[in-house]
């Protein structure tokens, strides 16, 4: 097998046993692999030709004021004091730049808190400091925790792999209720989109559809106490038939 065949195949395979986890000095999201992060990566496209935009214009207007109308090229200063047409352009021009922002962040917000027909319902309680899973349809529990640096095989990674991930279908629709039994929580995924608290007492509700197979990796973000940072989340998303094996593999154990 040549070289590049070699690392073809290695990049395919890992593309999929990792989907996307955090990286050392990553700048920007992951690898978007729900309608909702799809939908968070444009919204955030859109604001930064916008923000960037603005404000070259408006460092360029400010430029050439200082180098148009400072004292020795305008020793006699202008007395205007209002100009009508100007004051309507800068008072219009924010309102229509609201409005380009405003109208796809309210049809993105409503898409992310809508709940679909589910296909599948997790429910997630975060504990100090690991999480536990329930699949209330098919009557499986289990808890999640971290794989101890001691413990960790070759390909794992530290601080994110969990010895019981959360397995899930792709391509369902999937309910999330998350919840906790002691202090706040935050159930975080970056490649999903999906950062919900878990407040005791309380039952918060969000959902996500994956749309590739493979391993994504988040971790709890709300300070809970001395080992927050050791509460990572692993999310296993395979096919139809490996997830229905996993359940009852689950339901036996």
């Amino acid at each position: 097998m040549s070289f590049i065949k070699k690392m073809a195949w290695l990049f395919a395979v890992t593309s999929v046993a990792m989907a996307d986890a955090p990286k050392p000095w990553e700048i920007g999201f992951q690898s978007p692999a729900t309608p909702t992060m799809d939908g968070l990566t444009e919204m955030h496209n859109l604001l930064l030709v916008i923000i960037i935009s603005v404000g070259v214009f408006v460092t360029l207007l400010l430029g050439y004021t200082l180098w148009r109308y400072n004292e020795k090229r305008n020793p006699n200063p202008s007395r205007v004091s209002h100009n009508t047409f100007i004051e309507i352009v800068w008072t219009l021009v924010p309102v229509l730049i609201l409005v380009v922002i405003g109208i796809p962040s309210l049809k993105l917000l409503f898409f992310s808190d809508r709940i679909e027909n589910a296909d599948l319902t997790v429910k997630v309680i975060g504990r100090q400091w690991y999480w536990t899973y329930e699949l209330p349809d098919h009557k499986v529990e289990f808890d999640s925790r971290m794989i101890e640096d001691a413990d960790l095989k070759p390909g794992q990674l530290r601080l994110l792999d969990v010895d019981n991930p959360i397995v899930v279908p792709v391509g369902k629709a999937v309910r999330l209720l998350v919840t906790s039994d002691n202090v706040l929580h935050s159930f975080a995924v970056p490649s999903f989109g999906v950062k919900k608290d878990a407040v005791p007492g309380r039952l918060n509700e969000t959902w996500f559809k994956v749309h590739k197979e493979g391993t994504y990796y988040g971790q709890c973000s709300e300070l809970c106490g001395v080992k927050h940072g050791f509460m990572p989340i692993a999310v296993k998303v395979v096919s139809q038939e490996e997830f229905d094996t996993w359940v009852k593999t689950k339901q036996a154990s």
